[in-house]
């Protein structure tokens, strides 16, 4: 082939993966941003709907819930009804949520339209976006490459929420924010039909109806008990827990979040002994147990939970230390969490040069140890008469790790397995990094209220703490094998 030839050839696929990327990114995009930019609207919306801040709290808390336990189920429906049939599925649902959210005058409809359908929605979409990817490209580093391109749109998403949330709350208004996304996912829609989907040439499997209940129920439990924590604490019950008006634990009591948390790990375990059933009986279960003894992947997973348990919890606590101790606007606060954006955006757009250079498990520890040294310059530098500069080197260096390690943990976990068990991969992957997201907050929320310290320090000591889960992080990293253990894994 001519030299031009070559030229135009790669031309023609760098187009066709554009017109597979752009649209997965996008939608990744919308589903981050519906994450975060509800927070810095609370106000705006009780007040317009005669609610309560308590109210739309637990509206975010069951979107949430909602996401985080249909990850896996959704994730199977891929298997069943198709990747881009779920991805549009997936993309038609959440639209319809974000326009019934946008007019809604009450909190009832807000949580229908929001909590439950934006959630069934991301549960539907989101496990297709690395699917699809996967089983196009075949080497790791054309996909570390494009995982860096969607990775980036999900930190992008979560990182610009608050600012977007508080532009559009500020200068149109809240409901303006749910037209935006119905907007872009329409966009996202129009692009998606040139999508291809590779058919599967397996036979489609039965969906397993009993696993999909025990597993949701089994994360909703958990990531409910994550949650309160704000509320009760992690040890000694901050307040009476009460339950149709009668008193369950008192205040001092042992926290009720356990009670909560031990309800899921026992359905789990439940879920665990089902599938285990189902396989030895021949039939198709919700995950297959080969998923968990995979090193590579667990190890990847434990990267994947640390890194956005730290991403969100960092994000929320330096939101709160901003508004609170130098009482700061919401759109004020995202600008100074800019630094942040810029290093993910530019970190996640190299990633696949990178990858070509170096071991995905080297990416992996280079960025976890960039993210740890950022928020050690904050805690360094920052004082709460301290200026924007200080928080600038640190928020920096976070976002250039961040980048960097989402990408990698994504590329070992999605190669350690075949194009057979991407589907399933890709649920329990985008439920442990909901997990960790969710921890995240509400592990920070819960240190800032016991913290009994002057003002400053409690945030002090939360990013103290997330600095503890970036080092374990670094200690899953590290212990990633060097050499190729598994099919198409490359640490």
């Amino acid at each position: 082939m001519s030299a031009g030839g070559a030229k135009t050839s790669s031309a023609a696929a760098g187009v066709k993966a554009g017109g597979l990327v752009v649209p997965l990114a996008l939608a990744q995009f919308i589903a981050s941003y519906a994450a975060t930019n509800m927070n810095v609207a609370i106000s705006a919306i009780a007040t317009d709907l005669h609610t309560t801040v308590i109210g739309l709290q637990t509206t975010i808390t069951l979107f949430t819930l909602t996401m985080a336990s249909l990850m896996i189920p959704g994730s199977k429906l891929t298997d069943i009804w198709g990747r881009k049939f779920c991805f549009m599925l997936g993309l038609s649902v959440y639209g319809i949520g974000a326009l019934l959210a946008a007019f809604a005058r009450s909190l009832g409809l807000m949580i229908f339209g929001y909590s439950v359908l934006e959630g069934v929605g991301s549960a539907l979409l989101i496990p297709p976006v690395y699917i699809l990817i996967t089983v196009a490209f075949d080497d790791v580093k054309s996909r570390a490459k494009y995982f860096g391109i969607v990775s980036g749109a999900a930190g992008l998403g979560a990182a610009a929420g608050p600012l977007l949330g508080g532009l559009i709350t500020s200068t149109i208004s809240w409901r303006a924010s749910f037209i935006l996304q119905v907007l872009v996912v329409a966009w996202i829609m129009g692009m998606a039909r040139r999508i291809t989907d590779q058919p599967s040439t397996d036979p489609r499997p039965a969906f397993d109806l009993q696993g999909a209940v025990l597993s949701a129920a089994g994360l909703f439990f958990i990531v409910l008990g994550i949650l309160l924590t704000n509320s009760y604490g992690w040890l000694t019950s901050r307040k009476d827990f009460t339950i149709a008006g009668s008193v369950i634990i008192s205040k001092g009591g042992v926290s009720p979040i356990w009670v909560f948390v031990a309800i899921g790990l026992i359905i789990l375990a439940w879920f665990y002994l089902h599938i285990s059933s189902r396989e030895r009986q021949g039939k198709e279960p919700l995950l297959h147990r080969r998923l968990f003894r995979n090193h590579t992947a667990n190890l990847g997973l434990g990267t994947q939970l640390s890194q956005w348990l730290v991403m969100q919890g960092s994000f929320f606590v330096i939101s709160v230390y901003l508004q609170q101790i130098w009482k700061y606007s919401a759109i004020k606060t995202g600008l100074v969490l800019t630094p942040a954006t810029v290093g993910l955006l530019l970190s996640s757009a190299i990633a696949g040069r990178l990858a070509r250079k170096r071991k995905q498990r080297s990416l992996i520890i280079a960025g976890f140890v960039l993210t740890v040294l950022g928020m050690a310059l904050i805690l360094a530098l920052v004082r709460e008469t301290a200026g924007i500069a200080e928080f600038l080197p640190g928020l920096f260096l976070m976002g250039c790790g961040v980048g960097v390690m989402l990408t990698s943990s994504v590329n070992v976990v999605q190669s350690s397995f075949p194009d057979s068990d991407q589907g399933d991969i890709s649920g329990l992957s985008r439920s442990v990094s909901n997990l960790g997201s969710s921890f995240g907050t509400a592990l920070v929320g819960s240190v800032l209220v016991a913290a009994r310290l002057p003002a400053g320090k409690p945030f002090a000591v939360a990013l103290g703490v997330l600095v503890g889960f970036a080092l374990a992080g670094l200690g899953a990293a590290i212990a990633i094998p060097r050499h190729r253990h598994t099919e198409g894994a490359v640490p």
